[in-house]
């Protein structure tokens, strides 16, 4: 791994070395980062970003959801906005503003409160809002980009400004934006609603993600994309895979397009089984399942395998 030192002086936030990212995955795995780095504000961010050597591999990393870190890990720098960028206001009656750090849990739950009506399908998903801008989240026929109306990004020299969201051209489960960009904030347009009601839909949508998910285990959300027409969950199952298992990780047996761990699967395990049911829904299907969830870092003998900045 690279031995880069990055000069910290009069910065705010904290800069931590080799730190296992298994401590910031909801799967529980992962090799260290070379560095991760907690800033206090989006000003600290910057300021920081302007110190990083140019080419270096930079990864933001939120709640750590939908997200895979190989054993041997991230040779380059992780920002982690999770408690930073969350902060969250209203504007008009129907604009909220809020921060690539807040959970999308919470901006569901804040919208209610302000009586907003549109973000109810945010409680389900495990993420942030960063998170959910990047990769278009969505839920219940809803995706996060329904409701963008302009986004804060923060390039790697530190500068920083707002753009429309016509912009950026999203599409199921991805957005396309310049190498080097990363999403900070966003501006939301909701519609004005009755808070109970509001309330009401988002213990609905809660219910429904218990009573068909395994909410109470290691995973990291959907792992594949729904292919035209169908869904990944119901070919995974008719592949005969619900419950398949290989080392410490597992198919789960109450949605088959989440995989679990059971406790002590390493990544190697995760991602053999994504690459094992993707070969028998292929050989039975003639379907190629395309995960939803970033698979990073080195193998564990050290080998580059990918890394996205």
């Amino acid at each position: 791994m690279s031995t880069v030192m990055v000069d910290t002086t009069g910065l705010s936030g904290r800069l931590l070395l080799d730190e296992p990212m298994a401590r910031h995955s909801s799967w529980r795995t992962g090799g260290p980062a070379r560095r991760f780095y907690m800033p206090t504000d989006i000003e600290d961010l910057a300021a920081f970003m302007t110190r990083l050597p140019a080419g270096e591999s930079i990864f933001w990393v939120g709640l750590g959801s939908n997200l895979l870190v190989r054993s041997g890990g991230l040779d380059g720098t992780v920002i982690c906005t999770q408690g930073v960028l969350d902060d969250v206001k209203s504007e008009d009656g129907r604009t909220v503003i809020a921060g690539a750090g807040m959970p999308t849990a919470q901006l569901a739950r804040y919208c209610a409160r302000e009586g907003l009506s549109g973000s109810e399908f945010m409680a389900g998903i495990p993420g942030t809002v960063g998170g959910a801008l990047a990769m278009n989240a969505g839920a219940l026929g809803s995706e996060t980009w329904d409701f963008v109306r302009a986004v804060q990004v923060i390039n790697r020299r530190g500068e920083i400004c707002w753009r429309d969201a016509d912009a950026y051209q999203p599409t199921y489960r991805h957005v396309p934006r310049p190498t080097g960009e990363w999403f900070a904030a966003a501006r939301f347009e909701f519609m004005p609603g009755d808070p109970d009601v509001i309330t009401e839909a988002i213990r609905d949508c809660l219910k429904r993600r218990a009573d068909t998910q395994p909410t109470g285990q290691s995973s990291c959300g959907s792992v594949f994309r729904n292919p035209p027409g169908d869904f990944a969950g119901r070919l995974i199952e008719a592949a005969g895979l619900k419950g398949f298992r290989l080392g410490g990780a597992s198919v789960s047996d109450k949605h088959a397009n989440f995989i679990v761990n059971d406790g002590d699967a390493c990544a190697e395990d995760i991602e053999g089984l994504i690459h094992h049911v993707q070969a028998v829904v292929r050989e039975r299907f003639e379907i190629d399942l395309i995960p939803e969830v970033q698979i990073v870092g080195l193998e564990a003998g050290g080998d580059l395998a990918e890394v996205r900045s």
